[in-house]
């Protein structure tokens, strides 16, 4: 039995010996790669593939075997002859050696059975100081007309979030010039803030500020990136940062509304890649700018579509939620440097239950919101102050005296709200005096919460100012305590400091209560003149030495009266009156 076992052992060995050298391949020499294919080790069959159709943005390709490109792949179509040279990105396999392809650049000029590469790798963009000051699309590819960017690294645009154990977990307030957000809604450093609001409330104009406000007063790198809104906005900005000398510590990556879908939905991606860079190798803060998380959104329920998946709730992808969080989770803060996100979002016909603004809501530390209403009364900054909010608007994080001004200025701010409908029904003067008094702080809160913006001297003709947090805390304080409420609310309209508030009053011809104080301070320390110094000399008069005027005047309006008398018949009514006046 055993030299049986031995036996069958043998042979067993024997067949399997001549199977493993079928199945090992033969060596190659590789030569120096070219492409991005080869450096991945794909094979002959698996670099190259055919379009099987175009449907719009979308791309059907086909290879000559089952080793198809991963998810996320960036694949690349080139023909000189048709001026083509095409980037897609992989988002599906369909099964039978075919795959779907989103394109990021228009797809005019494609055929069927045309040459498609693939790269190996997923689309990358240059990073590094030497994208400061230029500007490039979802590939990587300068669009300033200045040159190619010459960099020593490239970052793919799918990258992970960093690890739990890498974040950092200090909590601190991000100064940010601005009255109403700073007090309010106070952004975290290495945190995101949204600006919400409907079409046309000045959301861009708030991005614009804020980018013009962090880069003077705290220097620092800014990534922007235009997510499907006007490419009107973005040479405004471009003009406006070189104007102000901050375009060389800008990187700007821009997808604007003219590119097909993919571009719109990946442009995120780059520039967050680009910001990662200064985080992670250069360790430093670094404030990212998106402009607009809505189109972001958008232009994944145009993809979905395209890639024939059931639309979800409102007709959004089923992806939303998974979407957003692949993009908003690696904006963070770790221990080497931190990530400070200012995104502004559109919100669909002011409707903030929306599954795109509600979806974005959960990754904010703070959420700002612009109301049309306040924006049509010319309140700029056009912010809501009741319906804004901040996770760090906490005595712990800001300090007991900014928790307890912002808790009172929105105490008013809902009192005077409570009594618009019966003041617009009854009128001011039916209220209380207590109500009185809040109605009249109320407005002048409103007021002293709108500011001059810089961006906008070209269109108000006033000078912009930026307000520290303790100048925005102790100009509230003196409103709410009552120091200013012999002040004029017109005072406090675009009014950027509480200094600003008296220097208005005194061009109304109002004195504060601290120069009331001195006046009477002064009068009581001064010897009190008797009556007659104070009526004066009466001067000379044609009438008499001695008399006044206004005995003329009167002397002659009695004559007149004599005069009209004698004139009329009189009546008994007139006679009594004359015995009447010569009684008295």
């Amino acid at each position: 039995m055993a030299a049986k076992k031995t036996e069958t052992k043998e042979k067993r060995r024997k067949r399997k010996v001549p199977q493993a050298k079928k199945a090992k391949p033969p060596q190659k020499t590789i030569k120096p790669a070219v492409s991005q294919a080869k450096e991945a080790g794909l094979s002959e069959r698996g670099k190259k593939g055919r379009i099987q159709q175009v449907i719009g943005p979308v791309v059907d390709v086909e290879f000559d075997t089952e080793e198809l490109p991963e998810i996320y792949t960036a694949l690349r179509i080139t023909d000189k002859k048709r001026d083509i040279d095409l980037v897609l990105e992989v988002s599906q396999h369909l099964g039978e050696n075919s795959l779907r392809a989103v394109a990021m650049s228009p797809t005019e000029g494609l055929v069927r059975g045309m040459e498609v590469e693939n790269t190996g790798a997923p689309i990358s963009v240059p990073v590094g100081t030497e994208t400061l000051g230029r500007i490039m699309n979802v590939i990587g590819e300068p669009t300033d007309e200045l040159g190619p960017i010459k960099t020593k690294k490239r970052y793919p645009i799918h990258r992970p979030a960093p690890p739990l154990q890498q974040l950092g977990t200090s909590t601190e307030q991000m100064e940010t010039g601005i009255k109403v957000i700073d007090l309010l809604c106070p952004c975290t450093r290495g945190g995101k803030a949204g600006m919400f609001g409907g079409a046309g409330v000045g959301k861009t104009v708030l991005i614009m500020e804020l980018i013009r406000n962090i880069a003077i007063e705290h220097g620092g790198i800014s990534v922007f990136s235009g997510v499907g809104e006007r490419s009107r906005e973005g040479n405004d900005l471009w003009l406006e940062l070189k104007e102000r000398k901050v375009l060389e510590k800008t990187a700007l990556v821009f997808g604007q509304m003219n590119e097909p879908p993919g571009a719109r939905l990946r442009v995120g991606l780059a520039g967050l890649s680009v910001a990662e860079y200064f985080r992670d190798e250069e360790e430093q803060d670094v404030l990212l700018f998106i402009d607009n998380i809505f189109r972001f959104v958008q232009a994944g329920s145009e993809v979905s579509a395209l890639l024939g998946r059931m639309p979800s709730a409102v007709g959004y992808q089923p992806t939303l939620g998974t979407e957003m969080g692949e993009l908003q989770e690696r904006i963070t803060s770790t221990r080497e440097g931190s990530i400070t996100s200012f995104q502004a979002i559109y919100v669909p016909a002011f409707d903030l239950t929306d599954p795109a603004p509600a979806t974005t809501f959960a990754h904010l530390d703070s959420t700002v919101v612009l109301s049309k209403d306040r924006f049509e009364a010319g309140l700029y900054p056009a912010v809501d102050p009741l319906e804004s909010a901040s996770r760090i608007l906490d005595p712990n994080v800001l300090g007991e005296e900014h928790y307890q001004v912002a808790r009172e200025v929105q105490q008013i701010l809902q009192r005077y709200k409570d009594l618009q409908d019966i003041i617009a029904i009854m009128g001011v003067d039916e209220l209380t005096e207590e109500d009185k008094l809040i109605v009249s702080r109320a407005r002048k809160i409103d007021r002293f919460l709108t500011q001059p913006f810089f961006v906008a001297e070209v269109f108000t003709g006033t000078e912009g100012q930026y307000v520290t947090k303790e100048e925005s805390v102790a100009g509230f304080k003196k409103i709410i305590s009552g120091e200013m409420d012999e002040i004029p609310e017109q005072a406090f309209y675009l009014a950027g400091k509480i200094d600003d508030v008296h220097q208005k009053a005194k061009e109304f011809g109002v004195e504060t209560i601290e120069e009331a104080a001195q006046r009477e301070e002064k009068e009581a320390q001064q010897p009190g003149p008797s009556d007659a110094a104070l009526q004066g000399p009466r001067p000379e008069t044609p009438q008499g030495r001695g008399k006044h005027p206004q005995d003329a005047k009167r002397a002659q309006a009695a004559d007149s009266e004599g005069k009209t008398a004698k004139s009329r018949p009189s009546t008994a009514n007139d006679k009594a009156a004359t015995a009447d006046d010569k009684e008295a």
